[in-house]
């Protein structure tokens, strides 16, 4: 089952169907990153999109250090 979650980016609305479980998730995320009831400039997006990268980036160097241990204990 899907939802759709709408953003108005640069004064045009993009609707998108998303699944029903993750909708939840995604709106609070998405209330941190953008005025989730009116516009939001290009640039606020550019910034969002950086930002969730440098998220993943993190979890990532994260996730290398613990493989490392892990591997280093056996």
């Amino acid at each position: 089952m899907s939802k759709k979650i709408g953003l108005i980016v640069g004064g045009r609305r993009f609707d998108v169907d998303i699944d029903k479980e993750f909708a939840p998730y995604l709106l609070s995320q998405m209330a941190k990153d953008f005025n989730i009831d009116g516009n939001n400039e290009i640039k606020i997006l550019l910034q969002a999109y950086i930002r969730k990268n440098y998220d993943l980036y993190s979890q990532e160097i994260k996730m290398q250090k613990l493989l490392k241990e892990f591997d280093n204990l056996g």
